[in-house]
C-alpha cells in the first residue's frame, strides 16, 4: 500500500529511533502493510507508535467512563498512570450520555495514542436498534476523527453465514460489539452493515488517518470454544478486509481471540498471520484458563507472553477485575506492570531492551539498592519491600547477614 500522507517524513524517523531501527524498514513495513503507525494529526501532542513484524511489542490500557460507575475525573486519573508507567496507547470504551465530551478529554490529556470502538457509542444512543444504522454510525466515526482519536475498532468481519457455527458453543459470544451487531442482524435478518458500507468507512478513517482495528465480534468466550469454526471463518473474512485496507491506504490490523489454552496460542497467531497477510495483531490476552477470576491478569499475561513470542504485536492488557466490575486506579496499575512485563519478556526473546536487565543485574550484584529502584518497572512496590528493613541491614531479610551477595 502507499504511505498515507499524514505519516510524515518526520515521524517515520521518529519512530525509527525510537524502535532502534533504519527509516528504510519502518517505510517497507508501512508499504507491505506489516506495521502501522497509530497517529491522528488532529491529536497534536500525540507520540506516533509503531506497531507490527520487527518492532518493540507495544501494549494498550482498556479505560472508560461506566453508566454504572466511574466518572470522567477517575479516568483521567488512570491516564495519567498510564503515562507514568510509559503504556504505548490507551482505549477509550466509555458509554454514556456524555461520552464525546469524555473523549475529547481523555484525547487532550493523553499523549499516548487513543483507540475507541464506535459501535459502543452508536448502540448506546440509539438503544431501540433502528434498522437504519450506517447513517448514525458514520457520523459518529467522523466525530471520533474529528476529536483526534488514532485508531478505531470496526466489527466489520462478522457475517450472518457465522451465526450459526456458535450456536454449539457453550458461550455464545463475549464480544460486546459483536454481540450488539448480532441483535441488529438477527433482528432485520440483514448483514452486517459495517460489512456492506465498509467502503464508506474507509473513506472516513483515511481523511484522519485512523487505523482500523478489525475486531473480532466471534473470538471464544472460553478456552473450551476456542479456534472453532466460527472464529476461523470471520478471521478469513477479516483477512479480506485486510486487503481492502490496504488497497484504500488505510491502515489496518487485526485483533485475536480472548480465551486459547497455551498449547494453542502459536497455531492461532500462526493462523492469523496466515489469513490475514501478516497484518500487524493485537491480541486480546489471552488468557490460558476460566478459572483465575481475580487474577486474570496473571492468566492473560502468561498468554500474551507465549503470543508475543509467537509472533503477535500487540497486547491488550486484562486486569484482576476482569469478568468481574469496573477496574479501579489500582486494577489498572496491577494490568499494566502485568503486560508490561510480559511485553518487556517478549522484547528480550527478539534481542531488544537487554541493557535494563543488565544494569539491575549489576546492581543486585552490588546491593545498590538506588539503582534496582530506578530501573525496576514498578518503583513503589520496590519501597513497599523495602520500607521495613532494619537500620544498617544493607541485605534483604529472607537471607539477611547470610546474603550469598554479601
Amino acid at each position: 500500500m502507499n504511505i498515507p500522507n499524514a505519516l510524515t517524513p518526520a515521524i517515520i524517523k521518529q519512530v525509527a529511533q525510537k524502535e532502534g531501527v533504519s527509516v528504510d524498514t519502518i517505510k517497507a513495513g508501512l508499504k507491505s502493510g506489516k506495521q502501522v503507525i497509530l497517529v491522528n494529526p488532529i491529536h497534536t501532542n500525540v507520540k506516533p507508535v509503531a506497531v507490527g513484524e520487527g518492532l518493540r511489542v507495544k501494549m494498550n490500557a482498556n479505560i472508560g467512563v461506566s453508566p454504572k460507575c466511574s466518572s470522567l475525573e477517575a479516568e483521567l486519573e488512570k491516564v495519567k498512570l498510564c503515562e507514568r508507567y510509559d503504556v504505548d496507547c490507551i482505549m477509550d470504551l466509555s458509554l454514556g450520555d456524555d461520552s464525546r465530551r469524555i473523549r475529547r478529554e481523555i484525547v487532550a490529556a493523553s499523549s499516548m495514542p487513543v483507540g475507541t470502538v464506535p459501535l459502543y457509542e452508536l448502540f448506546f444512543r440509539h438503544a431501540d436498534y433502528p434498522e437504519n444504522m450506517i447513517g448514525p454510525f458514520l457520523e459518529i466515526l467522523e466525530e471520533n476523527g474529528k476529536d483526534g482519536v488514532d485508531f478505531v475498532v470496526i466489527h466489520a468481519g462478522l457475517l450472518m453465514q457465522h451465526l450459526e457455527l456458535v450456536k454449539s458453543r457453550l458461550i455464545k459470544v463475549t464480544s460486546r460489539g459483536g454481540s450488539m451487531l448480532i441483535r441488529w442482524m438477527e433482528k432485520y435478518q440483514k448483514e452486517n452493515f459495517l460489512y456492506t458500507h465498509f467502503d464508506q468507512i474507509l473513506e472516513v478513517c483515511k481523511r484522519y488517518n485512523m487505523t482500523i482495528s478489525l475486531g473480532d465480534g466471534m473470538r471464544p468466550a472460553t478456552i473450551i470454544d476456542e479456534t472453532d469454526d466460527a472464529q476461523i471463518q470471520e478471521l478469513k473474512n477479516i483477512g479480506q478486509l485486510v486487503l481492502r485496507c490496504r488497497e484504500s491506504g488505510v491502515q489496518s490490523m487485526v485483533e485475536g481471540p480472548g480465551h486459547i489454552p497455551a498449547h494453542k496460542i502459536a497455531l492461532n497467531v500462526q493462523l492469523q498471520k496466515e489469513y490475514c497477510f501478516a497484518a500487524p495483531f493485537y491480541i486480546l490476552g489471552p488468557l490460558v484458563t476460566d478459572i483465575g477470576a481475580g487474577y486474570d491478569h496473571i492468566t492473560a499475561a502468561i498468554g500474551a507472553t507465549i503470543a508475543g513470542m509467537a509472533g503477535a504485536d500487540f497486547l491488550c492488557y486484562v486486569t484482576p477485575s476482569e469478568h468481574l466490575s469496573s477496574p479501579d486506579l489500582q486494577d489498572v496499575k496491577d494490568g499494566i506492570i502485568a503486560f508490561k512485563i510480559a511485553a518487556h519478556a517478549v522484547d528480550l526473546t527478539r534481542g531488544k531492551d537487554w541493557e535494563r536487565d543488565r544494569k539491575m543485574s549489576e546492581a543486585r550484584g552490588k546491593l545498590d539498592w538506588p539503582t534496582q529502584k530506578a530501573t525496576a518497572l514498578d518503583p513503589d512496590s520496590f519501597d513497599k519491600y523495602r520500607k521495613n528493613i532494619p537500620a544498617g541491614l544493607d541485605a534483604c531479610t529472607m537471607c539477611g547477614e547470610f546474603c550469598a551477595l554479601k
